[in-house]
């Protein structure tokens, strides 16, 4: 089970989140709030405080940043295996670069007074 870890008061967070739904035709993903019960019982403590970071949790293998949002892209198939190249930017960039649009987030893209509430055709998909 792939887990897609999300910052669920940020509107920037929960648009990726309606990204990876519409296209994930395989149902390989689930998704949580960084907020919720499920990543304070699975995440490591460093991750949740400050939330800056979306986590995927793939087999026992945590991954952060620009890491997880181009993995999570990918694990979608088909056209979006291209998005692999984005690897070959340098670690330290990518993740530059992610920090600067995670740090200003709730600024450019709005913030959510409370978390995501899943309709019910996603709700199956989404843990506590």
């Amino acid at each position: 089970m792939r887990i897609v870890y999300f910052d669920g008061h940020c509107n920037l967070c929960n648009r990726f989140v309606d990204f990876i739904i519409r296209r994930d035709r395989r149902q390989v993903f689930k998704f949580a709030s960084l907020q919720g019960v499920t990543a304070k019982s699975r995440l490591p403590v460093q991750l949740l405080n400050p939330l800056s970071s979306m986590v995927l949790e793939s087999e026992a293998e945590i991954i952060t940043e620009s890491s997880a949002a181009i993995k999570t892209i990918v694990g979608l198939g088909g056209v979006y295996t291209c998005a692999l190249a984005f690897l070959l930017l340098p670690k330290f960039l990518r993740d530059w670069i992610y920090r600067r649009i995670a740090q200003h987030r709730y600024w450019w893209f709005g913030r959510r007074e409370t978390c995501r509430v899943p309709s019910p055709q996603e709700r199956a998909r989404f843990l506590p």
